[in-house]
């Protein structure tokens, strides 16, 4: 799961097209963001970018594979072809499809706040039993 810094170095220049790109190192990988949206990841030198729905089907054209941390647990995130990770138009151009998979797929942070009942609020128990007393 190690990446190496030449190739995360040629990774992030070849997303040059795509404007400024920023990483973030992750259980032995790399993520990486553009527009705080977390769109491709790196493991083992192999670039990943993120599918759904729409451009799954061009990464199996493609003959590529899903990124599979450990066996039985598959990602949407599926490799790129060398060609494409080699030419820096075609990256930027198959990456649209992943930020905008990464876009969909983001959810907003929760606003919702539950607190717990105010003790005062709460019947008060007594006795060893914890039933109210009779009156």
């Amino acid at each position: 799961m190690a990446v190496s810094d030449e190739f995360l170095k040629y990774v992030t220049d070849q997303f040059s097209v795509l404007g400024p790109v920023r990483t973030r190192r992750m259980f032995g990988g790399v993520g990486i963001y553009h527009a705080e949206k977390f769109f491709a990841l790196i493991d083992n030198d192999t670039l990943y970018l993120k599918t759904d729905a729409a451009n799954e089907p061009r990464f199996k054209k493609a003959g590529m594979t899903p990124f599979q941390p450990w066996p039985g647990h598959i990602m949407n995130y599926w490799t790129v072809p060398s060609e494409v990770v080699e030419n820096k138009e075609a990256l930027a151009e198959w990456s649209k499809g992943s930020l905008a998979a990464a876009d969909h797929n983001t959810k907003p942070p929760s606003r919702r706040h539950v607190s717990a009942p105010s003790l005062k609020s709460r019947p008060r128990k007594t006795g060893i039993t914890g039933r109210q007393p009779k009156q």
